[in-house]
């Protein structure tokens, strides 16, 4: 008899296909209280999960009693309490690698569309303003041979950094919890603490993920020891940055401009003042979103929720110890 799952994400064709090969699925809209109840023997016999951007807390879990693996459709899960998925003895699989390079792009274009103000002078073009030579109000500022600045020198950080160094002869600063050798033999990069990184760099750049620990990390006291020169770009998880410090710092010209693919709230409402600056560009957390990047995640994703619950989790799995 095949193991029961739950999915809770739409995932094309010939991947459901996958899954049905294996598992008994059951496919649900949303993991909300009320979708739980309507399917609630589902729930109960699952032995499996997969989708993204749901909350999965204790709470669900408690309804979920023969759960031993959950996948995610991202390399971020914040949504997980992962605490409670280790005292259950529950795998948490994630897709780590699929998404690196794709995302490593969507931060250059930050740094670039921000820099040279792209979004505003390509509206300013609609609108109908450019009538003769355009002016220094047109202007940006260059993005080659200044220095970028990575707190958080991960997977994506590393393909930012070869970007930025090979294409575009940035020297490289970085922060992170340890020294990356690859980051140094191959870019020059030069590790720092995170006041040399802001005080010294022309484009801060975040790749960090949301923990306890990063929660509001950069905040006014960050902003002030940035160039008033400087671009902020982030692409990691919103909460890691004080929002209003960032609008503030914006506001008042301590920081040049910001590129910002996440929030911390996700829509961003619609009368938030990020909306409102002209100095910012704003992106619908599309860091890994293309047709290409999106398939393969959700393939990594079906995959690792099989090798889960057939006990294989030597890769992409964020609590391996569980099995010891």
């Amino acid at each position: 008899m095949k193991p029961s799952i739950i999915l809770y994400k739409a995932l094309p064709d010939d991947l459901h296909k996958r899954l049905e090969d294996h598992f008994t699925v059951t496919q649900v809209d949303n993991l909300d209280p009320e979708t739980v109840q309507k399917n609630a023997e589902a729930f109960a016999n699952a032995e499996g999960m997969l989708g993204s951007s749901e909350k999965v807390d204790a709470a669900l879990l408690e309804k979920m009693p023969k759960l031993r693996a959950t996948s995610t459709v991202s390399v971020g899960y914040d949504q997980f309490d992962v605490d409670a998925l280790n005292e259950r003895g529950i795998f948490l699989m994630h897709t780590p690698t699929v998404l690196t390079e794709t995302v490593a792009d969507t931060m250059m274009a930050l740094v670039l569309s921000t820099a040279r103000r792209v979004v505003e002078v390509a509206e300013r073009v609609k609108a109908g303003e450019w009538k003769q030579g355009i002016g220094p109000d047109w202007f940006g500022i260059d993005v080659h041979h200044k220095t970028l600045g990575i707190i958080g020198m991960g997977r994506i950080g590393l393909a930012l950094a070869q970007r930025a160094h090979f294409g575009f002869g940035m020297p490289i600063l970085y922060n992170a919890r340890r020294h990356h050798a690859e980051a140094e033999e191959r870019f020059q990069a030069r590790y720092c603490d995170i006041d040399t990184l802001l005080q010294e760099s022309d484009y801060v750049c975040v790749v960090l993920p949301l923990t306890d620990e990063t929660h509001h990390m950069i905040g006014a006291e960050q902003f002030k020891k940035m160039k008033s020169s400087a671009i902020f770009i982030n692409a990691g998880r919103g909460p890691v940055v004080d929002e209003q410090a960032l609008i503030e710092a914006l506001k008042s010209g301590e920081i040049h401009a910001a590129g910002l693919d996440v929030f911390e709230q996700e829509p961003l409402p619609v009368d938030s003042p990020l909306l409102s600056l002209p100095n910012v560009v704003a992106l619908p957390h599309i860091g890994s979103a293309t047709h290409e990047t999106r398939y393969n995640m959700a393939a990594c994703a079906v995959d690792n929720l099989i090798d889960a619950l057939n006990g294989k989790v030597e890769k992409n799995c964020v609590n391996p110890q569980i099995a010891k």
